[in-house]
């Protein structure tokens, strides 16, 4: 990747409250600096409001913990995000993916997976390739999922197709463990 567009802030760019959210988050997530949540830091505000909106997605949000990463793993693997994938790699395996489980989501839907796991995989290439899901994957889909469930699954997909944009677009350099 080339040269970051926007460098991770310190203290003086992030501000306190965000400086403080990021040395949290980089701990959290086993880094010195994450270097996605010290870039968006520096938007100050809307940083805040996005990860209140980000945590509603994972790990708040309505899907299991084991579907969400599935999803997301899923979503950083089409999109040929590396930052997303190192980072989800390792939450992935905190939520139950095994490196056999890992490979089969970057397969994809057509892995051996059971029904409801191949459609929720199937809707995010959908989601991905098209920006759309189909009626027949949408109805296998909520044969799944409550109507609120599948709202959060468009919504989830959306959150981390954004993200690898973003990524993308200011650069952002993957993080060291």
């Amino acid at each position: 990747m080339s040269t970051p567009r926007v460098t991770p802030g310190g203290l003086r760019e992030l501000g306190p409250i965000n400086w403080a959210v990021v040395r949290a988050m980089s701990l959290a997530t086993g880094t010195d600096n994450a270097h996605i949540f010290a870039t968006l830091g520096r938007s100050k505000g809307l940083f805040r409001g996005w990860m209140h909106f980000s945590a509603r997605m994972m790990p708040l949000g309505e899907l299991s913990r084991k579907e969400s990463e599935m999803i997301i793993i899923r979503v950083a693997h089409l999109r040929e995000c590396a930052y997303e994938l190192d980072h989800h790699r390792r939450l992935g395996a905190q939520a139950g993916i095994t490196p056999k489980l890992y490979a089969q989501i970057v397969e994809g839907p057509d892995a051996g997976w059971g029904d409801r796991e191949a459609t929720l995989l199937r809707a995010t290439d959908e989601m991905i390739a098209g920006r759309d899901i189909s009626d027949d994957t949408w109805s296998a889909l909520r044969r799944h999922l409550t109507e609120r469930k599948a709202i959060a699954f468009v919504m989830l997909v959306g959150q981390y197709d954004m993200l690898a944009t973003t990524i993308g677009v200011l650069r952002v350099q993957r993080d060291e463990f």
